[in-house]
C-alpha cells in the first residue's frame, strides 16, 4: 500500500504561480509512476503530469504544458507540481496519485493510489 498527502495548495491571482507538494508512505517501492490530476466543479477528473519515478520521463497534458513542470525527489520521496501562468481554467482540487506496474501510456493508464486532493483556486 501506498498513502500519498498532497499539500500547497491555496489562492493565487491569475498570471500567478503556486507549488504543490505530494509525500508518499508506504510500499513506496512499488511505484512505478506517478501523477497530477484535477477536478473542477461538476466536471470530469483530468489528467494533468505524470512522472516516472525511476528515470523521470514525463509527461503532461496539452491544457499545461509549457506552464507546469512536474518533479520528484527520490530520497523524500515526494513529487511535485510547479505551476506557473495559472489561469481561471486550472482552479481544481488537485489530487496526487501514484501506478504500481509499467505502461507506456502515462495519460490513459489507471492509477492505484490517491490522495485526498488539495485546493488551487485562481481568481480573475
Amino acid at each position: 500500500q501506498v498513502q500519498l498527502v498532497e499539500s500547497g495548495g491555496g489562492l493565487v491571482q491569475a498570471g500567478g504561480s503556486l507549488g504543490l507538494s505530494c509525500a508518499a508512505s508506504g510500499r513506496t517501492s512499488s511505484s512505478y509512476a506517478m501523477g497530477w490530476f484535477r477536478q473542477a466543479p461538476g466536471k470530469e477528473r483530468e489528467f494533468v503530469a505524470a512522472i516516472i519515478w525511476n528515470n523521470g520521463i514525463t509527461k503532461y497534458a496539452d491544457s499545461v504544458k509549457g506552464r507546469f513542470t512536474i518533479s520528484r525527489d527520490n530520497a523524500r520521496n515526494t513529487l511535485y507540481l510547479q505551476m506557473s501562468s495559472l489561469k481561471s481554467e486550472d482552479t481544481a482540487v488537485y489530487y496526487c496519485a501514484s501506478r504500481r506496474w509499467g505502461t507506456a501510456d502515462l495519460m490513459g493508464a489507471t492509477y492505484d493510489f490517491w490522495g485526498q486532493g488539495t485546493q488551487v483556486t485562481v481568481s480573475s
